[in-house]
């Protein structure tokens, strides 16, 4: 196999490869990229770790082709340091890899290609097309709140929906839970129709690296997704992302979301995160070997009062706040309240309450948002 790649392209599509390359290092192949190159000038790099994977198409100078799989750390490596404008890969017969470019040249051991795990079919007729910016947005959301080890498997996971023809996504831990709901433009894959009873639940790992491939710059780019009852398959341009899907039915989150709360407080999301900040200083501390982790919240009127207290000192904020129902004096983890007021992109907030012993909800409180977003 003899490859002439243009050094910017080849150093563009290796980055987001690393995303499927196995850290666990149980499985030599799960560690490299496997290069299948066919005349005149196309090839497929692919990388699996077995749970997620991608797969990109790049245009390159096929002398000879063949295929073969090349260790992506030190491929990574090799491309990014060579000067010169082209880059050579050449595999013989005895699997030995030898990149050129320039007067520079590298050698490494190739395996071969049939030792490459077996993917899955990254073809489906069921799924739906949406638009990269929303997707990757309502991710951000959601990406705090999600399990990670958890007991219940369905929870180290985001839940992806698609009901009335809205796309949802809920993320849980047993703490905090993030839920996240727009209408948006989902076509299905035969017709122009919007998808309906569409649900799976993706990997926290599958999702972050996810996360990093989705663009948010380009309003008109599209992700299409396919699904199989085991597998995911998100297709963006000439790249895909393929991962499986945690089986099992997701919790009824709508029951344990409270509505009916009797105190409504109003505040600016900035003078409330930075009031959090500064308690951070005493939340964050450690005492005696152990870390005092609780804010103090106290709505009194149309102030809101933010404090902790340490065995090394104390924080007191108080921010200007509109303020509906009782008086309330009520605790929270520190980091927990701050990680939710971040995912929530809106200026103004609503913190709906019932007790020091309920639930508080995060809502964008601004009445122009077109997302249906809680915090909790």
């Amino acid at each position: 196999m003899k490859i002439v790649f243009r050094r910017d392209v080849i150093c563009a599509a290796v980055a987001p490869l690393m995303s499927g390359v196995s850290t666990k290092m149980t499985l030599a192949a799960t560690e490299g990229i496997l290069i299948e190159a066919s005349l005149p000038n196309t090839c497929v790099m692919t990388t699996y770790d077995i749970e997620k994977g991608v797969r990109i198409t790049i245009e390159a100078d096929v002398i000879e082709a063949g295929s073969a799989i090349v260790s992506a750390s030190k491929f990574s490596q090799i491309v990014r340091v060579m000067d010169g404008g082209d880059i050579t890969l050449t595999v013989d017969d005895r699997n030995c890899a030898t990149v050129v470019s320039g007067r520079s040249s590298h050698t490494m051991t190739a395996l071969p290609a049939k030792d490459f795990p077996e993917i899955p079919r990254l073809t489906s007729t069921q799924g739906f097309v949406a638009p990269q910016k929303v997707v990757r947005s309502m991710m951000a959301k959601c990406l705090y709140a999600m399990g990670v080890n958890d007991q219940r498997p369905v929870l180290n996971g985001l839940f992806f929906s698609i009901k009335e023809g809205k796309l949802h996504m809920v993320s849980c831990d047993s703490f905090k839970m993030a839920t996240c709901a727009t209408q948006a433009d989902l076509y299905g894959l035969e017709a122009d129709l919007a998808v309906e009873d569409t649900r799976f639940i993706l990997p926290n790992k599958s999702v972050n690296e996810l996360y990093k491939l989705l663009s948010d710059k380009d309003e008109e780019a599209v992700v299409t997704i396919y699904m199989s009852r085991k597998n995911i398959i998100f297709v963006m341009g000439n790249l895909t992302f393929f991962s499986k899907l945690i089986e099992g039915e997701y919790i009824d989150y709508n029951r344990i979301i409270l509505r009916n709360h009797r105190i409504t407080v109003y505040a600016d999301r900035e003078s409330v995160i930075s009031a959090l900040e500064h308690a951070a200083l005493i939340t964050e501390e450690k005492v005696a070997g152990s870390v005092r982790s609780h804010v103090r919240l106290e709505a009194q009127g149309n102030i809101l009062k933010i404090s902790a207290t340490s065995g090394t000192g104390s924080s007191y904020d108080e921010v200007a706040i509109g303020h509906e129902g009782d008086d309330l004096v009520i605790a929270f983890n520190n980091r927990y309240l701050i990680d939710s007021l971040r995912a929530c992109s809106a200026d103004r907030i609503k913190l709906s309450m019932s007790s020091p012993l309920s639930s508080i909800n995060i809502e964008p409180s601004d009445d122009d948002t077109d997302a249906e977003d809680l915090f909790m």
